[in-house]
C-alpha cells in the first residue's frame, strides 16, 4: 500500500488519531457467523493445460509455457514475458492491458495476463506487482479513473473461482483494499440485480447526492472518483467479479488476510468519525421518504461487521479443514503483516478522502489483545469514539447491538455455507 494518508485530509485524521490505545473494551463472549452473500461452495479445482494446449495458448497470448520442473511428468506453468515485466513499472500502460473497456470487449488482455493454472519462479510476484500497477490510484489524495476501476472488476473477474497463488495473493488482496467501499456493497445494492448494474464501474457523477441526499454508491465518497461495480455481471463477455468468492480463496493466505482485516478496520474508523454525534448520516434530509438518520448508516456497520466476522470465520474453518496448518503461525504471521489500530478523530471530520486513501490511513498504535478476537476489535474502538464524541447511550448500545448480530450471524453462516 501506499506510504502515508490523504490529500490535506491525512493530516486531520492522524491528528485526531495519532495516539496509543489504552483503554480496552471488555471481551466479548460467545460465537458467531457473517454472511459471504455468494458463498456458494468450494472454489472448483482447475485442470492443469494439457501439453497441446499449452502450446497453443502459449501461441495466442505470448506467454511462453515452460516445465517447473525436469522430469517427464512436470507440471506445466506459465512463464512471464519481459514486456510483462516492464508494465510493473509503467502505471498507464499497466491500466491499458487490464481494462476491459465499459463494453467488457477487450477483458481478453487482462485473460491473458492472469488466466493460468500456475506461473514459473517469481512470476505470480511480478503480476501482482502489474496489478498493483493497473488498478491503484496514481497517489496519496488521488481519486480512482474510469480505467483503474474497470481494471480491477477485469482483475476480480479473471480470478473468480480460480486458486490464488501464495505470490499473488497479497496484491489481489491490496487491490480490494484499495476499493474497500465498492467491495463492500451487497450484490443487489442500490436495487440493481447483478446483470442489471450500469457496467464495470462508473463515472464519478454517480457519486452524487441525489435530491434525498442519498448515492446507491455509498456514504461519504470523493468527489471526481470512478468507482468498481463488482456486482456488475455480463453474460455476454461470462464476466463475473465475485468479491466474497475471491475473498474466500485470499483468506488462506496469512499476509492477505492481515491486509483484508486492516483494510475493514480502517474503514470503521475513517466512517465513525464521519458520523453525527447521533451516530447518524450528515447528509440526511427531513424530507426523506426512504429511511431515517441511521436507516444507511446502520447498513454500512452491519456490513462491515458481516465482513470483519467473515474472516475470522474463514480462518477458523480452514483451521478445522486443515487449510491451515499451524493455527498459531497463521495468526503470528497475521498480526506480523497488520499495520497496526484505527482509531477515529475525537471530533467529527467533513473531509471526504479518496477510496485508497482509507486504506492507507496512519494507524494509532500497534494491534492490541487477541488479533483475532474481531468482536473486541470493533468494540474497542466503537466504545471508545462513542464516548469521546458524547454519543447517548441508548444509541451507542443500538450500534453495538447491530454489529455484533452481524458479526456472530456471519460465523454462523460462512460454517454452515462452506464448511
Amino acid at each position: 500500500m501506499r506510504d502515508g494518508g490523504g490529500d490535506g485530509s491525512a493530516v486531520s485524521e492522524k491528528d485526531g488519531t495519532g495516539h496509543d490505545e489504552h483503554d480496552e473494551a471488555t471481551p466479548e463472549s460467545g460465537a458467531g457467523a457473517t454472511a459471504l452473500r455468494r458463498l456458494t461452495g468450494p472454489l472448483r479445482a482447475h485442470r492443469l493445460l494439457s501439453s497441446a494446449v499449452a502450446v497453443a495458448v502459449a501461441a495466442a497470448v505470448a506467454v511462453p509455457l515452460v516445465l517447473a520442473g525436469s522430469g517427464a511428468d512436470a507440471a506445466p506453468c506459465s512463464a512471464v514475458s519481459d514486456a510483462t515485466r516492464a508494465l510493473a513499472g509503467d502505471p498507464p500502460a499497466a491500466t491499458k492491458a487490464l481494462d476491459p473497456g465499459d463494453s467488457m470487449a477487450r477483458i481478453g488482455g487482462a485473460k491473458k495476463l492472469l488466466a493460468h493454472d500456475g506461473f514459473c519462479g517469481d512470476g505470480a510476484r511480478v503480476l501482482g506487482r502489474v496489478i498493483d500497477a493497473g488498478t491503484r490510484a496514481s497517489g496519496p489524495g488521488k481519486p480512482h479513473t474510469m480505467a483503474q476501476a474497470r481494471s480491477a472488476y477485469a482483475v476480480a473477474s479473471v480470478l473468480y473461482d480460480r486458486e490464488i497463488p501464495a505470490g499473488l495473493a497479497p496484491s489481489v488482496a491490496r487491490m480490494i483494499a484499495e476499493y474497500e467501499v465498492d467491495a463492500l456493497r451487497d450484490d443487489d445494492f442500490g436495487g440493481f440485480r447483478a446483470d442489471e448494474a450500469p457496467g464495470p464501474a462508473v463515472p464519478p457523477a454517480e457519486a452524487t447526492l441525489d435530491n434525498h441526499g442519498w448515492v446507491w454508491l455509498g456514504r461519504f465518497l470523493s468527489p471526481g472518483e470512478a468507482h468498481a461495480t463488482f456486482e456488475y455481471g455480463d453474460r455476454y463477455a461470462d464476466a463475473t467479479a465475485d468479491i466474497p468468492g475471491l475473498v474466500a480463496e485470499l483468506a488462506k493466505n496469512p499476509e492477505a488476510f492481515a491486509i483484508l482485516y486492516d483494510a475493514h478496520r480502517a474503514q470503521l474508523a475513517h466512517y465513525l468519525e464521519r458520523l453525527t454525534r447521533q451516530g447518524g448520516d450528515p447528509s440526511y434530509r427531513p424530507d426523506d421518504k426512504y429511511g431515517t438518520p441511521t436507516t444507511w448508516t446502520d447498513n454500512d456497520l452491519q456490513d462491515l461487521a458481516d465482513h470483519i466476522g467473515t474472516l475470522m470465520a474463514l480462518r477458523s474453518g480452514y483451521a478445522k479443514d486443515g487449510t491451515i496448518q499451524d493455527v498459531a503461525a497463521f495468526d503470528a504471521s497475521v498480526r506480523e503483516h497488520s499495520r497496526g489500530t484505527f482509531r477515529p478523530a475525537s471530533h467529527q471530520l467533513t473531509t471526504r478522502p479518496p477510496m485508497g486513501d482509507i486504506a492507507d490511513r496512519p494507524t494509532s498504535g500497534p494491534l492490541r489483545g487477541d488479533v483475532m478476537d474481531g468482536r473486541r476489535q470493533m468494540f474497542t474502538v466503537l466504545d471508545r469514539w462513542a464516548k469521546e464524541r458524547g454519543v447517548p447511550t441508548e444509541r451507542a448500545a443500538a450500534m453495538r447491538q447491530l454489529m455484533d448480530d452481524f458479526y456472530v450471524r456471519a460465523l454462523w453462516m460462512v460454517s454452515v455455507e462452506r464448511f
